[in-house]
C-alpha cells in the first residue's frame, strides 16, 4: 500500500469521528490506524504534529486497485508538508509550550533546507499555481529559507539563524490570510490595508501573548516593515535592526518573485536588481543573490540545443548550471527528462523563458530523477 502527502490534513480530520484513512509519520510508520477515533483537541494536535501523511489506498481506492509498490516520501513531500505544519503551529499560540513547538519546528525546516539547498530554492522560484490561496503560508516559509542561506552565507552564528527563521515564520502571523485572499484576487479592500499596516505591532502582541520574550524575535518582527528614509511602518523608524533588515529584503524579494492571480512573477534578475538597489548594496542582500545565482532552481530556459529545460543545480559559475531538458531540439515535450550540463557550449543556456502550462505540469522529481 503507498504512502501519499494528505494535503490540509487539518480541515479533514474531526475529533470524535472515525478516521477515513490510516495516518503515519513522515517515516512510513503507523499512528492511528483507519476507523480510530481521535478523542481529545490534544490528540488530534499530537496527530497532525507527528502525521500528515495518509494510506494513499484508502483515500483514493479507485487508484488502489493493482498496486503493490510504495512510492517512497521525496523531499519535496516533505516541503509540501511544511505548509499544513505552520498552519497547525500558528494556530496553537493559544496553548502552551508554543515557544518550544516554533523552535522544533523551526529546527526541522533548517534540516530540510540544508538537506537540498537546491530544492529549496526551486521551491521558492518554481512555486504551484493553484495553491495561491496558501500564499500567506507558503510566504513566510520561502522567506525563511532566503533568510537562512543568506545569514549563514555570512557567518551568522547557527543559534542566531535559526531566531531569524523563527522570526520569518511568524512575522506576518495575523495577516496570513489576508494574503492568500491577495494572492488570488488581486486586490484588498480598507480594512484588509489597514490590518496589512498594524501586521508588525499584532504579530508581536500575539508572540508575547503566546510566551516569546526572546528580544531579537520580537524586534525583527515589529520592524521588517521599516525602512531608512522613514517610510516604512508602523512607527517610520530610520534605523532597523540587521535582523529586521534581511527579513525585509526577504519579503519583498519573494513578493516580487511570487506571481498572482493578476500578474505574473518578476523575473529574478529584475527582483534582484531592486532589492540591491533599495539596500544600497547590503552584503546581506549581495548574499541573497549569490545564492540564487543568474539562473536559479526552477528557472526555465532555452538552450544552445533548442531544447526547452528546467534548472535544477546551481552551476560552478552563475552563468553553468544543471538543467533538466523537458523537450526536444524541435522543442518538442519529452517523457524522460535528461540533464543538460550548460557549461558545454552545446547545451549553453541562451535566454530564460517564462513558464507554460505545459511545463508546470512536469513533477518536480522527475526532474531530480527521483521519480521515472
Amino acid at each position: 500500500m503507498s504512502i501519499d502527502l494528505l494535503r490540509l490534513v487539518a480541515d479533514q480530520l474531526k475529533v470524535g469521528v472515525p478516521l477515513p484513512f490510516g495516518i503515519r509519520d513522515m517515516h512510513g510508520n503507523l499512528l492511528l490506524a483507519k476507523g480510530r477515533v481521535i478523542t481529545s483537541d490534544d490528540q488530534l494536535e499530537a496527530v497532525l504534529e507527528r502525521g500528515l501523511y495518509c494510506d494513499h489506498d484508502d483515500a483514493h481506492p479507485d487508484e488502489a486497485e493493482g498496486q503493490t509498490n510504495k512510492r517512497p516520501l521525496t523531499v519535496f513531500d516533505l516541503w509540501k508538508q511544511t505548509t499544513a505544519r505552520l498552519d497547525v503551529l500558528l494556530n496553537s499560540m493559544h496553548k502552551e509550550g508554543f515557544g518550544d513547538r516554533c523552535d522544533t519546528f523551526a529546527g526541522l525546516f533548517m534540516d530540510l533546507v540544508n538537506k537540498d539547498p537546491d530544492i529549496a530554492i526551486y521551491q521558492s522560484v518554481r512555486q504551484d499555481p493553484n495553491r495561491l490561496s496558501l500564499y500567506g503560508l507558503s510566504h513566510s516559509l520561502h522567506c525563511a529559507m532566503i533568510c537562512q542561506l543568506a545569514a549563514l552565507r555570512v557567518g551568522w552564528a547557527p543559534e542566531r539563524v535559526r531566531t531569524l527563521v523563527k522570526a520569518a515564520m511568524t512575522m506576518n502571523l495575523t495577516i496570513v490570510e489576508v494574503q492568500g485572499r491577495f494572492a488570488t484576487q488581486g486586490r484588498l479592500n480598507d480594512t484588509q490595508r489597514e490590518q496589512i499596516k498594524a501586521h508588525p505591532q499584532e504579530a508581536v502582541d500575539k508572540l508575547q501573548a503566546a510566551g516569546i520574550t526572546d528580544p531579537e524575535w520580537l524586534q525583527a518582527v515589529l520592524e521588517h516593515h521599516e525602512h531608512p528614509d522613514g517610510s516604512g511602518y508602523p512607527a517610520r523608524l530610520t534605523v532597523q535592526c540587521d535582523m529586521a533588515q534581511v527579513l525585509h529584503m526577504a519579503d519583498v524579494f519573494m513578493a516580487k518573485i511570487s506571481p498572482r492571480t493578476e500578474r505574473p512573477a518578476l523575473p529574478i534578475l529584475d527582483a534582484a536588481r531592486q532589492m540591491f538597489a533599495d539596500a544600497n548594496g547590503s552584503p546581506l542582500a549581495a548574499a541573497i543573490i549569490k545564492e540564487y545565482g543568474i539562473y536559479p532552481p526552477g528557472n526555465i530556459v532555452e538552450l544552445a540545443s533548442g531544447e526547452i529545460a528546467v534548472v535544477i543545480r546551481r552551476g560552478a559559475t552563475a552563468h553553468t548550471p544543471t538543467a533538466a531538458a523537458v523537450t526536444d531540439h524541435h522543442g518538442i515535450p519529452v517523457v524522460r527528462t535528461t540533464r543538460r550540463n550548460t557549461a558545454e557550449a552545446a547545451y549553453a543556456i541562451k535566454s530564460s523563458i517564462p513558464p507554460s502550462k505545459m511545463m508546470m505540469r512536469v513533477p518536480p522529481e522527475r526532474l531530480y530523477g527521483l521519480v521515472q
